[in-house]
């Protein structure tokens, strides 16, 4: 099996906000933790609802809370608008934090680092599985099981279907990536004859070759 390892690498702008991001997310980590480990909780729900399923329906919400155009005010109304008596105080303190700092564009990279940090802190990982049909049981506790004794962590799921990687799965953990995908090996094996017929023309070329 050809396995390929791929990895991310992050540009100066990336990791600046993402440091950003990180200080955000502790911070409001920090204040839920001051409410009880519930809010904790709570509080990763809304962050999660917010990017994942408002932002997800309905893209025009992410972009009027990311642009510059429109005022804090507005931002201000509208969230409270959308959130209040639905959202925990915690939250919404936070929301105003940010439009205060006109960092609500930001909420997307908090959301994963808020959820990072509740990971290491509970000992919790998720771990992103891409494969072309369901997996079974079987793959998947075989997998779950792998993943606590290399990470020492409790894995946590989150599977997606994808017919187009042929056959295989693709298994991120944070920045590692382990592709064993039949469509990444059928490739490797592409680059590798392609690869071999050339260096087999530049071989014939050198034996013909008069000086």
């Amino acid at each position: 099996m050809t396995e390929q390892i791929q990895v991310h690498h992050h540009t100066v702008m990336d990791d600046e906000a993402r440091h950003v991001a990180r200080v955000y997310a502790e911070a409001l980590y920090k204040a839920a933790e001051a409410e009880g480990p519930s809010m904790v909780e709570e509080v990763l729900e809304e962050l999660t609802t917010l990017v994942e399923d408002v932002f997800r329906r309905d893209p025009g919400a992410e972009l009027f809370f990311a642009s510059a155009a429109v005022g804090r005010d507005s931002k201000e109304a509208a969230f409270k608008h959308a959130f209040e008596g639905r959202a925990s105080k915690v939250f919404l303190n936070f929301l105003s934090v940010l439009n205060h700092h006109d960092r609500l564009d930001m909420l997307r990279v908090i959301a994963g680092e808020y959820r990072a940090i509740h990971e290491r802190r509970s000992r919790r990982v998720t771990v992103h599985v891409r494969s072309a049909v369901a997996l079974t049981d079987s793959e998947r506790s075989r997998l779950t099981e792998d993943v606590r004794q290399v990470a020492r962590m409790e894995p946590i799921l989150q599977e997606t279907v994808d017919p187009e990687i042929l056959g295989g799965m693709i298994v991120r953990v944070q920045d590692w990536v382990y592709d064993a995908s039949v469509r990444t090996r059928l490739q490797t094996i592409s680059n590798q004859l392609v690869e071999r017929s050339s260096h087999g023309i530049q071989s014939g070329r050198d034996r013909f070759r008069t000086d």
